[in-house]
């Protein structure tokens, strides 16, 4: 067996192990972050559980740590209080982003974690199947309940070689971009194997697992070895090491290679991940920012090699050069090793330990400008300035760039500064988190603390028997959950009011989009969103989801859905249906009012809905009968509740 299998097997609650076919897995880990859990937090409380039923659940606030006004405060003291309640593990604003600070101190070898946040496979550098999902799914792993999800293809990817000159592990994900597309992992694992992955340390690991996310795959592993445990070991615990390799023949779906020997440095350019080109043929493109950090590129490896590149330099006075360390821990050692002293005396910005500029929080780029970014994504608009063209590069090309002001050819860069082993002495990291009290009995204790912008739970109804509606908008292909539902400190602080934050559905894409679902709304018929390929492409966020629901939308027809907002979308009771012929996407006009039998829809069939003004369209589902089931409701949680009832 691969490693995918092996971990799968051993957590398989319902279903069979053939691609494409619904499987429950019983979840180990999860976590929260503040932009996700704030939600996810509350469709536990709606449970009546007392205490979290997984090994471990810990709940992050690195997102949104802006504390403008109360909404942001408040929602910390929330996650705060219910974790102590529920019996989670919190860490506050400040102490690092989830996915470096779940490295560091809690992802385990052999383990499943599932995590509000797309870029959770952060963990699957360990030998973890660490998976993105949405935060009621979330909330349900940690009420006991098995995670379901279409059994993945496992894709067997074969590294040669080694990285040499000043290629980096974040030009690995961005080859397997350019070979794949955003596209080419839906519905995948990539698990890494071969000679080239021994020379790959766990946070070099753990960039290529992160960025997975952008392939739309399910997850990505590397295997449990020798590196793994010292890396464990350099952290304080060696004791949750484990190993875990395929079987010597193991058998894969699908299988690639890639020649880590030949890789050069490589950028993504505006506005996809997949948009890939090698760093020579950008040489003379002025640059007017560089952003360091995200939970992609903020290691202390990451860090230290920006250090080296600017010793003794200036970075230039014309670029705005900015970095956000991973974790406490991480802007420790670089603190303790001198390393933070040549950032700053450099010219470099020290940011707060957390996501920031990556979500649009703070340190956006100038209108119009150039900004280099170690991140995961590049979406239009993502940066939270309209008009930035952002470039995704590793952190030695970043430094570069902030040196000359500008792209310059890597053969012009001279020697790479060696990779760094860790200090022999690591500062922990573990007394930043506050842990719950042991006893379930003193946790009933603690009080809920939560403020005025937190809204109560909207209780959906059922889909109706004919769903009757109006096309409220169409777009085209590539519409990420940016698009849908923006990022940013003004919107993002109203993640725990979902009528206030549903006002911006679609804001920077169509103006006029919730004036139009509105009226639709009122006059008692549901919306219809008209999509092309990977629609809701990008993060995990829920609300891109759920804020339309609340508006009346009911159902979306798209010609291909990407992974975890499809699966938000039944979540939230919102019907995906995939046109047979591509084609008719182009025949449906904006207004067109839709209906649709729902009697003649069956898990996994086809069926067909009238157009005014195009006539009858053939549409298809790759429902599962339990999300059929959950669609039929109004969503996930009304399923839950009546099965539980």
């Amino acid at each position: 067996m691969n490693i995918a299998h092996k971990i799968i097997r051993s957590h398989l609650v319902e279903g069979e192990m053939v691609p494409g076919k619904e499987i429950g897995l019983r979840v180990d880990q999860t976590l929260t972050q503040d932009a996700t859990g704030t939600m996810a937090w509350l469709q536990f409380e709606a449970l009546g559980l007392p205490t979290v039923r997984t090994e471990l659940s810990v709940s992050y606030v690195d997102h949104n740590t802006l504390q403008m006004g109360f909404r942001n405060p408040d929602d910390h003291r929330f996650l705060r209080t219910t974790a102590q309640r529920f019996g989670a593990v919190y860490s506050a604003p400040g102490t690092g982003i989830c996915h470096q600070l779940h490295l560091e101190n809690f992802a385990r070898p052999g383990r499943i974690l599932l995590g509000s946040d797309s870029h959770t496979p952060n963990a699957g550098g360990m030998g973890c199947l660490a998976m993105g999902a949405g935060g009621l799914s979330v909330a349900l792993a940690m009420a006991g309940e098995p995670y379901s999800i279409p059994m993945p293809k496992v894709v067997k990817v074969w590294l040669t070689g080694r990285l040499t000159g000043w290629a980096q592990a974040k030009d690995v994900i961005l080859h397997m971009l350019s070979r794949l597309s955003v596209k080419g992992g839906v519905g995948r694992i990539f698990e890494y194997c071969g000679p080239g992955v021994a020379t790959l340390s766990v946070p070099e690991r753990a960039t290529i697992t992160n960025m997975g996310a952008e392939l739309g795959a399910t997850g990505s592993l590397f295997p449990s070895d020798e590196r793994t445990r010292e890396f464990l070991r350099q952290m304080g615990r060696e004791e949750d090491w484990e190993p875990l390799y395929a079987d010597e023949g193991a058998s894969y779906d699908e299988e690639m290679e890639v020649d880590l020997s030949s890789l050069v440095p490589l950028a993504a350019q505006p506005h996809m991940p997949d948009l890939v080109v090698p760093v020579a043929e950008l040489a003379g493109l002025k640059v007017d920012q560089v952003a360091m950090g995200s939970c992609t590129n903020s290691s202390y490896a990451d860090l230290h090699l920006v250090a080296e590149t600017l010793r003794g330099r200036q970075v230039c006075p014309e670029t705005d050069t900015c970095m956000a360390p991973g974790s406490r821990q991480v802007l420790s050692m670089l603190a303790a090793e001198g390393s933070l002293n040549e950032l700053l005396d450099s010219g470099v910005r020290l940011l707060e330990c957390s996501c920031g500029p990556c979500i649009g929080m703070g340190s956006s780029p100038c209108s119009g400008g150039v900004s280099v970014r170690t991140f995961n994504r590049n979406f239009e608009g993502r940066s939270a300035t309209r008009d930035a063209k952002v470039y995704l590069v590793s952190p030695v090309t970043a430094a570069q760039c902030a040196l000359h002001g500008c792209f310059t050819d890597p053969a012009t860069w001279g020697e790479a500064p060696a990779h760094p082993d860790f200090p022999a002495d690591i500062p922990s990291g573990r007394h930043h988190f506050l842990f719950p009290a042991e006893s379930e009995e003193e946790r009933a204790k603690v009080e809920i603390l939560r403020g005025p912008n937190i809204a109560a739970l909207e209780k959906f109804d059922a889909l109706p028997e004919t769903l009757c509606g109006e096309v409220t908008l169409k777009v085209e292909d590539g519409i990420t959950t940016d698009h849908i539902m923006p990022a940013g400190a003004e919107i993002t602080s109203l993640r725990s009011n979902v009528p206030a934050i549903a006002r911006y559905v679609f804001s920077r894409t169509d103006a006029d989009f919730v004036k139009r679902q509105d009226a639709v709304k009122a006059a008692g018929t549901a919306g219809i969103i008209v999509a092309g390929e990977n629609y809701g492409q990008g993060s995990s966020r829920e609300h891109a989801a759920l804020a339309p629901r609340h508006l009346g939308v009911r159902a979306v027809l798209a010609k291909s859905f990407a992974r975890i907002h499809r699966a938000n979308l039944v979540n939230f009771g919102i019907l995906p249906l995939i046109f047979v012929d591509g084609a008719d996407y182009d025949g449906i006009a904006l207004g067109a009012k839709v209906s649709l039998d729902v009697r003649t829809v069956a898990a996994g069939g086809e069926t067909v809905l009238h157009v005014e003004g195009v006539g009858d369209v053939r549409v298809r589902n790759d429902l599962s009968e339990q999300e059929w089931d959950v669609l039929s409701k109004g969503g996930l949680l009304n399923a839950v509740r009546a099965r539980r009832a």
